[in-house]
């Protein structure tokens, strides 16, 4: 691995559960399952169950090869370390493009809720340009902000939960079309995909190893910790709504949370769910920043990025030239893309950074293994299967972003002398 100044490890397990659930519990939680319903139906319930699974392998993975490896860049550093160069680039260029295109989503989903209609885009610029500014400050007051926005998320959703099954009219006999999909076997992959990018803020915690103390032991804690609350959150939340909106409810509804609040007759509770879900997304936002950042960082120092992009800032320990330059990107993207192409292209690249973790995991040692080789097998095969089932625009761009990369790289190093 390249050499070059080190980032500041201040956060503990505490922390970084946290800025997990910041990732996890961010506007999917709000939005995510109107698409999923869309595919599956009442079937987004097994689609949950199977993201999930996904998720807690590619989970296990993630945290085994964090605990080997702790420091910045997740598993753009596993791939170089256990595949080789290539596919350690492939891990990175995937992350780092997919999730810049999320960090766009989020910033867009937060002025959906707040801003008067026609300032959404300069809003969500002010978000992407604010949130920088706490991360340039240091790591500290990105787990302390995110701390509490995670806690108005869970109190938002408990309000909703409540309001939805006390309020409304709920029925358990609208859950009952979970064994049968209108979509089949493949709008259940559908909506596993659609979900899995909701759980995907695990990774956060993996890409900030530099700054964790004690990360062989917090790590492995945190990632499994952070994904076992948020899919518990995801399960009783989506029960409600369908209780609650049913299947065709739930799928005719941008915002269902608010839909199904807004029936159960407890005016003040549409308010507090629309506060929580602006909340909600820059929390995602803001640990997007940070992880997104670092693994630019990673990138740099290896030359893969340029590497300028390598330097940390000596008062503040942070990568702040990757982060300014991550911000300018983001709301390049805010003033121009559209929601649901960005979030279709980020989860082509989450899955494809999510397959060479579990790749790179599978290759491990005895000495650094802590969980059985057939779950990097499942996550891998998982990761591809959902892949697939992504909409075609989505698998069509994000293969010709990824090919981009791999042209920049081959061109890079048949230009570098040695």
């Amino acid at each position: 691995m390249g050499t070059g100044p080190e980032l500041s490890r201040r956060l503990g397990t505490t922390d970084a559960v946290v800025i997990g659930l910041g990732s996890m519990l961010g506007a999917g939680v709000f939005a995510a399952f109107s698409p999923a319903a869309q595919a599956a139906g009442a079937g987004l319930l097994v689609g949950l169950a199977l993201a999930a699974v996904v998720a807690y392998c590619n989970a296990t993975a993630s945290a085994q090869l964090a605990a080997q490896y702790p420091v910045s860049g997740g598993t753009y550093v596993y791939g170089r370390e256990r595949l080789g160069p290539w596919w350690g680039f492939l891990a990175g260029w995937s992350f780092v493009v997919g999730k810049t295109a999320s960090c766009a989503a989020m910033a867009l989903t937060f002025a959906a809720y707040t801003a008067p209609a026609g300032w959404e885009r300069p809003v969500a610029v002010a978000a992407v340009v604010g949130l920088v500014t706490v991360n340039y400050r240091g790591v500290t007051r990105t787990a302390r902000l995110t701390r509490v926005i995670v806690t108005g998320v869970l109190v938002a959703l408990a309000v909703a939960v409540t309001a939805s099954l006390v309020g409304g009219d709920p029925d358990p006999g609208r859950l009952s079309g979970w064994a049968a999909p209108d979509g089949g076997v493949h709008g259940l992959l559908q909506s596993a995909g659609l979900l899995f990018f909701a759980f995907a803020g695990y990774a956060r915690i993996a890409t900030m190893g530099e700054e964790v103390r004690d990360p062989r032991r917090t790590i492995p804690r945190a990632i499994p910790l952070a994904l076992g609350i948020a899919v518990a959150v995801y399960a009783v939340v989506a029960v409600a709504l369908l209780a609650v909106l049913g299947p065709d409810g739930v799928a005719g509804s941008s915002a269902p949370l608010a839909t199904a609040v807004a029936g159960s007759g407890w005016a003040w509770a549409e308010p507090v769910v629309r506060v929580g879900a602006a909340a909600a997304s820059l929390g995602a936002l803001l640990a997007l920043i940070a992880g997104v950042g670092r693994t630019g960082l990673a990138m740099a120092r290896e030359g893969d990025l340029p590497r300028v992009l390598a330097a940390v800032h000596p008062r503040f320990a942070v990568p702040h030239r990757a982060e300014v330059a991550l911000a300018a990107l983001v709301c390049l993207l805010v003033l121009t893309v559209d929601l649901r192409s960005a979030i279709g292209f980020s989860s082509f690249g989450v899955l494809l950074y999510y397959g060479v973790a579990n790749a790179a995991a599978f290759t491990q040692d005895r000495a650094h293994r802590r969980f059985p080789r057939p779950l990097q097998v499942l996550g891998l095969l998982g990761c591809l299967v959902l892949a697939a089932t992504l909409p075609l625009s989505a698998v069509l761009g994000g293969a010709a972003v990824v090919l981009v990369g791999v042209a920049y790289r081959a061109a890079r190093l048949r230009l570098t002398p040695g």
